[in-house]
Parts: C-alpha cells; structure tokens; sequence
C-alpha cells in the first residue's frame, strides 16, 4: 500500500535508525521547532491524533497549520480546544454483523457511482480493512464433546448466503481481506495479530515512512486496542465506509481524562473486577465523547492483558477510547505474542524519538483526572442490567434480593401461597426468603432434578473479548474447575454452560496446561470461537428449562464474562444479567443460585455433605501467573496465526463469481440491494424544516442500540417474524437480526422492536409497539408505515445517554427507513449521534432544562422544527413547536448537535454516503 501524505509537511519530517536502516517519520519536535507550538506536555493519545495531521497537512485543505497550532493551545488552555478537525485513520476493523451492511452499502455505491455515470472501481477501499467472522456462532449444543463441531456446522448451515457474499467482496474489492469462521474474535484477533503499534509503508515518493497504527471498527470494542498504545475506536458502519473510501473523519479535538493507577491489585481480585471498578467510576465522572488515559506508577504492576481489558470496555464506561501509552510492557507482549523483532525494535526507537514512550515521570497535562489504588478493589459483578452497575461480590444476594423486590411490585401470594416481595419493605433477610428459596417450579432436565425460582442462574459464560483474550482469567477459571472437580463438584443441571474463547491460541494453551478436561468436566465444553453469549447468541435453552422460566414469570439469570448486560440482550428467557470473572462464572455454575452469598455462603456440598465455599477452589495469584508464565509461549502464536486467512474446509469450499457489480438475488432474504441510492440525482438537496410531525416512540433513559435494533432472534409473530414467514423461511431458520443485517426489510420491521424495550406511550406494555395514526396499538412498523404512507414525518423523543452501547448502524438506517427525521433527547451517546446524523436524522437536545416529562408529552402530540434552512449553522439552537392533543401549544428551543460543518454537509446530501458517493462521481 502507498500512503498518501500532505504536501507541506516537509519541515517536520526526521529520520530515524533502526536494525540498519533509515526510516522517515513526522517529528511533533520538529513542529516546536518549526514553531508551531510547544507540544511536550500533550498526552500520548493526543500526540497520535497530532502526528496524524502533520503527516497530511497540506495548507489547509483538509489539514491547515491552525489545526495544529491549536493542540498547543489544548495544553495551555487545561485540555480545553474543540476544534474541528480532520482525522484519517491506518485502516478499519470490521466484524460480519456490522460488515455484512457495510459491504452491501459499497456494493449498492458501485451499482450507483455507474448509474451517475462514474467508475464502478472508485468504489474501492483506500484504506487496508480486515473483517473477521465472529458473530454468527450461536451455542445451540453445548455441554459435549461434539458441541464445537455440531455448532459450526449449524454456523455454515444457516449463515452460506452471507459468507457467499463476504467472499464475493474479499475478491471485488482491493484492500480487503477477510478472517474465515472459527478464528476468534475480531478484536482478539487484532491485539494477537493484525495491530503493530507502529506501521511503516511508502509515500506517495517512495520513501518509507514509520507512523503510529491507529484505526476505526464497525464495532464499539475496536477499544480493545489501546492497551497495545493502538488509537482506535469504534464508529458506525457507514462512517467506516467513509473512512475506507478515503473521508476523513470529522471530529473535535476531544477532551483528555488522565486516570491514575497507583498500587497493585490485592490476592484473589482479577482484571475484571478491576475494570467493572474502572467502570463505574467513569461512567460517575462523566467521560462521553472524551478521551481516557491511563497512567501511574500503577501500570508497572498491570500486565497488557489487563490493559486491554480495561481498554475494551471504553464503550461501558462512555469513553471514545481507554488508551495506554508505549512502555516495556507493550513490548514484551508484542514479543510474546509472535511479533517480528524487527517491528519491536521499530516500536521502541519511534515511541522514544517521537515523545510517546511512557517514563517514569510521564505526566501530562489532562482536561481533568481522577485515580485509582488497584489495591483498594475488590471481587465484584455488575448487573443486573448495566455494565456500570457495580455490585461488591460481599453484596451480590443482598442487592439481588433489592432487584427481586422492585420487581415484585405487589406483596401478593403466589399460587401455592408464596410471598412476593416488593421494595416498600426493603430487602428481605435470607431467613424471610426460605419459602421463597424452595422454587416455583420442579422438573428433570437431563436426567436430574431441578428447581427453579427467581435468581435461578440458568446460563453461565465465559465468553467475549473482555476477558477471554487474558489469559491470566482464563487459566484462573480452569483451576477453579480443577479444584472443584477434585471435590466431585460440577454445575447445576439447569446451567446452560459454555466457553468460547476469543482465539484458538487460548484452546491451545487451556490444553497444555491440562485444563480443559477439567472444564469440561463441568460442562465448558468449547462452543465455538466467536461473540456468542455476549452478543445475544446464547442459543435456546432446554425447552422444560424456558417453559418452567415463562409460565411462571420467573427472573431467571445470566452470569457471563462479557462486557455488556443490557435488556433482552442475553436471552429472551432471562430478565437479570450479571458480568463476572471466567473463575466467577464457573462458581456461579456449581452454586446455580444469584441468592447465594458466595462470599459466606457454601457453594455446594460434597457427596459426603461437606459443605464447599469460593475460597476453597479459589487459587492463587501466584498459581495462574506461574501457569501462564511456563504455559503461554511465542510459538503458539506464531503457529496459530501462520494461516488466519486460509480458513477450514468448509470455507475453502465456498464457491463465488468474481463480478465488478454484484448479481443481487431476488429471492435472497439476508442480501438485498438497499434503497439509500436508488433514484439519486448527482447534485445535493438541502436541509428542510420539519412540519406537523408525529410522535413513534416516547423513551426513556439510557436507551441503547439494542433496544433500538436487537440482534439476537425474533419470533413469527414479529413484524420481522412474519416478513420471513411469507418467504417460506421456517422460524428454526430465522437466525437472528444480526445475522439479517444484509435485509433493509428485516431490519427495519426490527427496529425499536427489542422485547424489553418501554414506550410511554403505552402503559406497562413491554417491546416494540406504539399508537398508530387511528389511535390502536400496533408494531412500531406497521405504524411508521401507516405514516409513511399518508406523508407524515415522525420523531422520537428520549432520555439521558440515548443510543448507549454498541456501535450498530442499523440504529440510525432502521430509524431512516421508518421516517423518522429528528430524534429528540436530553443526551446522546457519541457513535448513535454520529451515525443518526450519518443517515440524514438530525438529533436534537432538550435545553433550558425541558424534557418529555416536564413538557408533560405523552405521544399523542404534533411537533414542528424550524430554523433549520438557510443558515443552518453546527450547533444551532434552534426553536421547536409542540402541538397538544388539546390544541395548546409550546414553543422550545432544542440545540442541533450537529457537531460540524461537515456533517452539515452531510445532511444536505442526505446521508455520509451520498457526499461521498457523489464527490466520487464527480471526481
């Protein structure tokens, strides 16, 4: 590949010298010298966002020499400085849910750069993308031997109209290689193998250039990666498309929170529960929108392990990125994990010539800070329905037994005379629950009995990217299954039990160390390699188990070792889902029970009736770092990744045409050509007014891209449901919506349509219903399209941190293509407003201290916005006009966060890839 760099950036060029050779990079002292500022006191993430400018400056095009004078100005001003700038990311991250779409849009932009009379093959990544296939796996066997095999047949079964597409795009387009199923997890795969910390590659003079690897994904945990001092972060896939397509990102400099690490973690803590910690405090501070770095004489007891934990989980915390900068411990883990010895010695020469090694006295200036002592955590979940729910493991039945409480709202008996609890008597004590203990519900599942009631744990996980690439977690739960083993323990009957790691160097290793047997012999089996529980792919559970769950309105649990937790993500049978340690979920696999205190209470008994407690089959910090010290070896690596892109068997059989355009099959129901092109004339539009419009949806607060566009399955009586239905596609063959991402139609009769999803507009009705244009209660879709239908535009109004979670596009396509041109909230989360304003939805925010309630909205309301033609400007308030059912009206004023002029820009031309698509056709 040639990078292309800017044309006056001569005068901050330097060389350096490594392992014999001269290599040129872009000096940020040579820019204080050049007088440009003085930039020593930036932070090292900002420096990566700093040399990417002076890498492209070219007099003000896109990169002026303001834009970089004002990073000085950053640092004098206490991290303060949004101005807007123009960003070009090394490459982009892809996974296959948020992939698939993306690779549909830039097969649709060929069909549509012809038909404007442009060249299909400028429809190309610029810029190197990798997808790696990793959310389709879902655990439909588990818990034997043929669990990884019969889950990847079924993978292939269900997912060959898709992986025909993938393939056809890996040979279509340039710069695109994809990672076959059964390889790990995207961003697993990326610190192991892709990341390189520094990049070299040619300009366009021929001359080597060495430059930080910096990146975007389709996914929100592409964060992983700064804990390899890797600048990446996720985005929707539309903006990514962009980005491929040579865009630069539009962004303000963003503020910088400096999170002091001090001290070591104490015995028995793991990384997990020092990032659901991190978590917590975080997401209190206030970090959305902003930068976080992490640094302390603290870092000197973490291993990047853990750092990547903590830097996966930036999206749970609200952050763009978790970023840790270049240190000893960047290299050795680069080292042990197969990297060549010629980039680690790059590595180090640059970070040390170009103001990035982390020192001994590294202390930037930062916007603000906050610190933490490792010492001071302690073990802990998070739940039950948000990652940043932190719950001390001491306090973990207690507070459950809070949520059971406020769930149970009405001290009713139940039928066979149990009390149901609810919160004006507060918690009960463990003794006023012993009725409760004894179960609703009695069965044999398996060959064993089994009692279910509220708090029955009835799936356990180790799963994700969080914690399944640290090995140090991952080898702590296999000694728990070992120590458990030796005592004749094994999980509760009604656990639905599985491991998928988030690469096949942990398969290697669990085996060498000789754990796995021991894993399996509590039921984690290996499942796959891939997202599976933590992105909804759990799979059914047995059918006596969901029936027992459901007819008796049961809270049922999930315990995972995943990042995300939120409503109806896990399983459409489980109400409360907690994050937990690997070793934790193994625990939490024997107990069965979130009642039980593990902290003081025994796990299980033993066949002779001694009780068994945590502590008891909890190891020691120095029994896992011994095994991963001797275990975990370069060669492993090296081995595993020798051949990542050749696949199996079954991916070297997938058979496709090579074509310029694609062929799009009619009869496909997970690959449609989109509508976002069709009839697009070559010149811009412009931003209209919005009038008489009606309301689809009244929410509340924190509203995430799941509730918005749910990726896990579906049933036939969903809008979606039915759309399948008529095709012939039997409900066993529904899949999941994210496995339909490639369909608009399944998609958008998916949007706002998670189960678990409240409008206000109804009363106490759960999923995805609203009012329709005669008043009844209807599907969301069947509601947009009745609007649609009669030229009525539609908003939505919400809460605080609207569009929180995961980076998905078809939060912001499913809510175009239902009509919806305003999203009114009191907060946004960063990707959602990004990409709302992407698709050509313009997101308000309430000011002045309105909101839905205190405007006393109900749904049945008209709202018109004006101030939006003519001098439409970034940020603009901007007044709106509520309608009452009774006739009355209020005017508001409601701030545009329409954050630049580019995206200005974008919303003119109906969308980011339109700009694109039509600047491409020009050009």
């Amino acid at each position: 590949m040639t990078i292309e760099t800017g044309s006056d950036t001569a005068r901050t060029r330097r060389q350096i010298e490594v392992g014999g050779s001269t290599i040129a990079y872009y000096s940020i002292d040579a820019a204080t010298e050049a007088g440009l500022g003085d930039f020593s006191k930036l932070p090292a993430s900002l420096k990566v966002v700093l040399e990417n400018l002076l890498r492209f400056e070219d007099g003000g095009r896109t990169v002026s020499v303001d834009d970089i004078k004002a990073f000085a100005e950053w640092a004098k001003l206490g991290g303060q400085n949004p101005r807007e700038i123009a960003y070009r990311p090394a490459r982009v991250l892809m996974q296959d849910f948020t992939g698939v779409p993306a690779v549909v849009d830039l097969a649709a932009m060929r069909d549509g750069i012809k038909a404007l009379g442009g060249d299909a093959q400028k429809i190309n990544p610029l810029n190197p993308v990798d997808l790696v296939i990793d959310h389709s796996v879902m655990i439909d066997e588990f818990g034997t031997p043929r669990a990884f095999q019969k889950n990847v047949e079924l993978e292939y079964e269900r997912n060959m109209e898709r992986y025909t597409f993938l393939k056809w795009g890996q040979n279509a387009f340039n710069n695109f290689r994809v990672v076959p199923p059964g390889t790990g997890i995207c961003h697993q795969v990326n610190l192991e193998y892709l990341a390189q910390t520094v990049w070299t590659d040619k300009d366009q003079n021929g001359t080597e250039v060495a430059y930080p690897d910096t990146l975007v994904g389709t996914d929100s945990h592409t964060t992983m990666v700064n804990g390899l001092a890797v600048l990446g972060w996720g985005v929707g896939g539309i903006e990514a498309e962009a980005a491929m397509l040579g865009q630069p990102i539009s962004m303000l400099i963003p503020e910088v929170v400096g999170f002091k690490i001090t001290g070591a973690l104490s015995e028995g803590v793991t990384a997990t529960d020092l990032v659901l910690k991190v978590v917590q405090m975080l997401r209190k501070h206030g970090v959305v929108g902003k930068f976080v770095e992490f640094y302390g004489e603290g870092l000197d007891n973490m291993p990047l392990a853990d750092r990547a934990t903590i830097a996966n989980m930036a999206p749970e915390y609200g952050a763009t990125c978790g970023f840790f900068p270049i240190d000893d411990e960047t290299l050795r883990y680069l080292r042990q994990t197969g990297r060549e010895e010629s980039r680690i010695a790059l590595v180090e020469a640059y970070a040390k010539s170009n103001g990035f090694w982390r020192t001994a006295d590294y202390a930037p200036v930062y916007s603000s800070t906050l610190e933490l002592d490792q010492g001071s955590v302690v073990p802990a979940i998070s739940g039950p329905k948000r990652p940043q729910d932190h719950v001390a493991l001491t306090d973990s039945a207690l507070e459950f037994r809070k949520y059971i409480c406020d769930t149970r709202k009405l001290p009713e008996p139940t039928a066979n005379g149990e009390r149901r609890w609810n919160s004006e008597g507060g918690a009960p004590a463990p003794s006023d629950l012993a009725g409760h203990h004894e179960g609703y519900n009695e069965g044999t599942v398996d060959g064993q009995d089994y009692k279910l009631h509220d708090g029955s744990v009835v799936i356990a996980s180790i799963t994700s990217c969080t914690n399944t690439s640290n090995p140090y977690v991952l080898m702590a739960a296999g000694l728990v299954a070992r120590k458990a083993r030796a005592l004749g323990l094994t999980r509760k009957p009604w656990v639905k039990t599985s491991l998928a790691p988030g690469s096949q160097v942990v398969e290697e290793y669990l085996k060498a160390a000789n754990l796995q047997e021991d894993l399996d012999a509590l039921g984690f089996n290996l499942v796959g390699f891939g997202c599976t529980t933590c992105i909804g792919n759990s799979g059914p559970l047995q059918p006596e188990i969901s029936k027992s769950i459901n007819e008796n309105d049961l809270v049922a649990v999930s315990v995972l070792s995943g990042n995300r937790n939120f409503e109806g993500r896990i399983s459409p049978d489980v109400r409360a889902n907690y994050l937990a340690s690997p070793p934790l979920v193994v625990a939490y696999a024997i107990a069965g029970d979130m009642n039980i205190d593990l902290t003081t209470q025994p796990l299980a008994h033993t066949a002779d009736g001694k009780p068994v407690f945590l502590k008891d089959i909890w190891p020691t910090s120095k029994e896992v770092a011994e095994l991963v010290d001797t275990i975990v070896t370069r060669e492993m690596f090296r081995s595993k990744y020798a051949d990542v892109f050749k696949g199996d068997a079954r991916w070297q059989a997938v058979k496709v045409t090579d074509s310029e355009t694609y062929d799009w099959p009619a009869s496909s129901t997970y690959i449609q050509n989109p509508p976002y092109f069709q009839g697009m004339g070559k010149e811009k539009g412009a931003i209209h007014n919005i009038s008489g419009a009606r309301v689809l949806a009244l929410l509340g607060d924190m509203i995430t891209t799941d509730h918005i566009s749910p990726a896990g399955s579906f049933k036939p009586t969903t809008p979606a449901g039915v759309y399948l239905t008529e095709r012939q596609v039997a409900p066993k063959d529904f899949n999941s919506y994210g496995s339909r991402r490639g369909n608009h139609e399944v998609m958008m009769r998916g949007t706002f349509a998670n189960i678990r999803i409240k409008n206000e507009m109804l009363d106490g009705v759960e999923g995805g219903y609203t009012t329709g244009p005669d008043g009844a209660q209807t599907s969301i879709y069947d509601a947009a399209m009745a609007y649609k239908d009669a030229g009525v535009p539609l908003v939505i109004f919400g809460g605080i941190e609207y569009g929180a979670g995961s980076s998905r596009d078809w939060a912001a396509k499913g809510t175009n293509l239902l009509g919806v041109k305003a999203v009114i909230a009191e907060s946004f989360e960063r990707i959602h407003r990004s990409n709302l304003v992407g698709m050509g939805v313009i997101p308000f925010e309430f000011t002045g201290g309105d909101n839905r309630k205190t405007l006393g909205l109900k749904g049945t309301e008209t709202v018109s916005i004006d101030g939006l033609e003519g001098d439409f400007k970034p940020l603009s308030l901007v007044p709106a006009t509520i309608r009452y059912a009774d006739g009355t009206e209020k005017v508001i004023q409601l701030k545009a966060r329409v954050d630049t002029e580019v995206e200005i820009e974008y919303l003119e031309n109906g969308g980011v890839l339109h700009y694109v698509l039509r600047n491409l056709a020009k050009a």
